[in-house]
């Protein structure tokens, strides 16, 4: 019997072993092309407004996967270089001042456009640094990304020359999290890529930033606070 179970124990070592890396190498390519299909069967959908006599799939007479995202590119690069001129940054100021007069619309279309402003304009200053901070609670530390200063009535209590706005992202779903303003000189300034910042909040730790898996980093320079 004990020798049976010398046997048997390694034989389970090696097949847990093996189903724990083909799921690492299986996994993360699952979910990528169910993003991926999930994707671009959405933007397929966008065919829809085409006209019957202008649909792709009847003038080829095949179904062809990813006509959607060229079509939507196309709309998308029209859409940015009509709104780019003298014409139609005029057509996009009256959209704007149409939607900001409907009370609901108003008040989702101005969030939304704030927030859109602030994270694809080109002079925006959004995630443009990663920090340390504490967070819950003093002596725990964690990864924010610096959003701006306070500002508005908050600025009249909270002076921004000595704080800072962050957002605090959760792990392993960073797009939720949390809105702090803390001072400028208990925030560390991390050498690192807010990308880097971020695939290390995603990877909860595991992939660290300026390392391999699961390695320890390189010793770091000392360092520096923001103040």
């Amino acid at each position: 019997m004990a020798a049976l179970v010398l046997v048997i124990d390694p034989i389970m070592s090696a097949l847990r072993r093996w189903l724990f890396a083909g799921l690492l190498v299986l996994v993360p390519l699952i979910i990528t092309l169910w993003v991926l299909e999930w994707v671009v069967s959405t933007l397929d959908q966008t065919l829809r407004v085409l006209p019957a006599a202008w649909q792709p799939e009847l003038l080829l007479g095949i179904r062809v996967p990813g006509l959607g995202v060229v079509f939507a590119l196309v709309v998308l690069l029209s859409i940015g270089a009509l709104a780019s001129n003298i014409i139609g940054n005029r057509l996009v100021n009256w959209w704007h001042a149409l939607l900001h007069r409907i009370p609901v619309v108003r008040s989702i279309y101005s969030g939304v456009k704030q927030v859109s402003d602030t994270l694809f304009s080109e002079k925006g200053n959004a995630f443009r640094k990663a920090l340390l901070v504490q967070w819950p609670r003093e002596g725990v530390w964690t990864i924010a990304f610096l959003t701006g200063s306070p500002g508005g009535d908050v600025a009249n209590y909270l002076n921004g020359k000595d704080f800072v706005s962050v957002f605090v992202p959760t792990t392993p779903n960073p797009t939720g999290g949390y809105f702090v303003m803390v001072r400028k000189s208990e925030c560390v300034e991390l050498a690192m890529s807010v990308d880097e910042a971020l695939t290390y909040v995603i990877s909860m730790g595991v992939i660290v930033p300026g390392g391999t898996k699961g390695n320890p980093p390189l010793p770091a320079a000392e360092p520096q606070s923001l103040a």
